[in-house]
């Protein structure tokens, strides 16, 4: 950064607060466009995280129905081999014995059978989720795509102009010093008008409309120091010499009129 006077650093300064005025024009021009476009960008990704466990659920439930199927094959052999053994025993208590293994594997298939039907069940319910929400990726991609059109449309026509407002500001930045401008762009965030340097007119600053004391403003005008409005914090580069002269015009004719009661 150069050595520059007050003067200059005001007058970076001043430059620097129109360029970004400018640039700020130009975001307005977009509205919330770019917050609807990442809002739409999340939701249809959402959207799509919510296909891909719904999809990963289906494999596991089909999986389930695999497991549940050869549990069902493997207590049909155990069957088919205690009906054998029974066929062989040597007394009633080695029948009964027998019986009641066939029957636990007869009431394991019938476990087995009631959960295959219900992840049958869970599947179709998981296979309307999936086309609710596949209708919902298509709909909001859509309007997704309709919202990125238009913003590019706005961007492309502003293009040329907020790439020439960043060079000079780029330029301009180098003019002043960092501590003064870290305050700048610290004092810009947050107001909302954006005015972090402003002049004085008809005896207020700009902005906020805030009376400033008579010597302030010749301090003001004398740019021999950075002054900076102890209400809004907002740096006071200049004085509207003409709505100075005005409202000092006003307030002599308002005296001499006191003056002749």
């Amino acid at each position: 950064m150069e050595n520059n006077t007050v003067a200059q650093k005001l007058e970076a300064l001043v430059k620097l607060q129109a360029i970004d005025s400018e640039l700020d024009s130009i975001k307005k021009l977009r509205g919330d466009l770019p917050d609807e476009v990442q809002d739409l960008e999340d939701e249809v990704e959402g959207y799509k995280t919510r296909l891909a466990r719904f999809i990963n659920d289906l494999e596991e439930l089909d999986q389930k129905i695999k497991d549940h199927k050869t549990s069902i094959k493997e207590s049909e052999k155990l069957i088919q081999k205690y009906e054998a053994q029974q066929m062989n025993v040597r007394n009633n208590r080695e029948y009964d014995a027998i019986s009641k293994e066939v029957e636990l594997q007869q009431l394991e298939i019938q476990i087995m059978e009631k959960k295959i039907r219900e992840a049958h069940e869970a599947i179709d319910r998981k296979k309307e989720e999936i086309e609710a929400t596949e209708q919902l990726v298509s709909e909001r991609s859509a309007d997704l795509d309709s919202k990125k059109k238009e913003l590019d449309e706005i961007l492309n026509e502003s293009k040329e102009e907020e790439e020439k407002l960043m060079n000079e500001r780029a330029k301009a930045c180098k003019k002043i010093e960092d501590k003064l401008l870290k305050y700048y762009e610290k004092l810009r965030k947050n107001l909302s008008n954006g005015l972090a340097v402003v002049s004085v007119k008809r005896g207020a600053a700009e902005g906020c409309n805030i009376v400033i004391p008579p010597q302030k403003i010749a301090e003001i005008r004398e740019k021999k120091k950075i002054v900076i409005d102890e209400h809004s914090g907002r740096i006071l580069a200049d004085v509207d010499m003409e709505s100075l002269e005005d409202e000092t015009k006003k307030r002599t004719t308002r005296r001499k009129k006191k003056e002749t009661k």
